[in-house]
């Protein structure tokens, strides 16, 4: 038993975003339903992939739910993947798409089918046309922040912050409106757009205020924490290290850790001002970076690992994403929401489960990735309604795929 068990989601979906959505949902336990044209969508095949060319990304981002394989382009697949959307059931009736298709993909005809419908679709930007987070990201001016230090050119990174935080907001607002026709309210479609999630999280953070404010734009500052304290060192080792100076607590630590609360008593008193500040820290950073960093040079990580932890900075080693699976304890079996799951086609590897944990439940197993099609004959049965003879004409005309039935020239 999960917190959401008996909800039942269907979900019509590429990228990251609204995947991210569903997976979530199916994490916490509803029913989440994706389908998918014959062959695959575009996610089928996205990178990264396993050695032998799966997709890591459908087995990421597909956790736990059921997939259907539909002809979308035939007026019977349409009208099949409109009975699953609009099927009854007092916890169902919900859909996640970024794939809205005015005429009969979208909210207007599907609510005549049902008119408690919920759907829930995420655009690209408030008009209408199609962005990601990596052409997001550069419009809204966050590369123009991140790099070097001098350097003029713009530096994109390898997170979709976006599309991660469009993602739950897609769980929440759909979990609202359920809660709204909980209460009695009915159905609705809820819009959100991909750049105006951006948007307001840059408002939301003070960034637009500052430049409609300031009449100056936020250097680069290389792995300096902005506003604060904190700082990249090279050890004696060669191994780097990120300490974090952003509250007095934190600032007092990393002084007394290193043996230089009288040094940095000593820059107070050239300077003018108390480094107690945060703002200040900020500003005075290149010079208590001049004072810590021989201290670092000298030292191994070894020498100060379990000092720094015993006295509770907040500090952390710069690591590939191989060696932090490799060494770190939270991304393996020793961390509850981690098991090592078996992904059909792929093999076994560490696999989370949800974050969350919830007083009431058990967190439960992770859960793998259907194959594309897995649960057609069961979705077609149980949610379509469609009889045993149906369900075989369907797959006869290849209409509808599963992997035990699929026709040879198929796209």
């Amino acid at each position: 038993m999960s917190v959401l068990a008996g909800m039942r989601v269907v979900e019509g979906s590429a990228f990251v975003a609204v995947p991210l959505a569903g997976m979530t949902l199916a994490q916490m336990g509803a029913e989440v339903i994706r389908f998918d044209r014959l062959g695959g969508g575009l996610d089928a095949g996205r990178w990264p992939l396993a050695p032998n060319g799966q997709s890591l990304f459908w087995a990421g981002m597909n956790k736990g739910k059921k997939s259907i394989a539909v002809d979308m382009k035939s007026p019977e697949g349409r009208e099949l993947i409109t009975r699953i959307i609009t099927a009854p059931g007092k916890d169902a009736g919900l859909f996640l798409t970024n794939l809205r298709v005015r005429g009969w993909m979208d909210h207007e005809t599907l609510c005549k089918h049902r008119d408690d419908l919920i759907m829930v679709t995420l655009t690209g930007d408030r008009h209408g046309r199609p962005q990601v987070d990596y052409t997001v990201n550069p419009a809204l001016g966050i590369p123009h922040m991140t790099g070097p230090v001098g350097s003029d050119d713009p530096v994109a990174h390898a997170l979709p912050a976006w599309d991660l935080i469009a993602g739950n907001m897609c769980v929440s607002a759909l979990l609202a409106a359920e809660r709204h026709r909980l209460r009695g309210h009915g159905g609705q479609e809820v819009e959100l757009a991909l750049k105006d999630v951006a948007a307001a999280t840059l408002g939301h953070l003070g960034m637009i205020g500052d430049v409609s404010l300031n009449d100056r734009d936020r250097e680069k500052a290389g792995n300096a924490l902005y506003g604060a304290y904190g700082q990249d060192f090279v050890c004696a080792d060669g191994r780097r290290v990120m300490v974090i100076g952003l509250t007095d607590r934190q600032w007092r630590g990393i002084c007394k850790a290193t043996g230089m609360t009288e040094a940095m008593a000593s820059l107070e008193q050239r300077l003018g001002v108390p480094l107690s500040v945060e703002g200040n820290r900020w500003r005075f950073r290149d010079q208590i970076t001049a004072i810590l960093t021989p201290w670092f040079a000298l030292r191994r990580v070894a020498d100060f690992e379990r000092a720094f932890n015993e006295a509770g900075l907040t500090w952390s080693e710069f690591r590939t994403t191989r060696e932090a699976v490799a060494e770190d304890p939270d991304l393996g079996d020793d961390n509850p929401m981690f098991s090592q799951v078996m992904q059909p086609g792929i093999g076994r590897f560490p696999v989370p489960s949800h974050p969350a944990a919830f007083s009431a439940f058990d967190r439960g197993m992770a859960r793998p990735a259907p194959t594309l099609g897995q649960h057609t004959e069961e979705i077609l049965s149980e949610i379509a309604g469609c009889t045993g003879t149906e369900i075989a004409r369907l797959f006869d005309a290849g209409v509808v795929q599963s992997p035990d039935f699929a026709k040879p020239n198929a796209a």
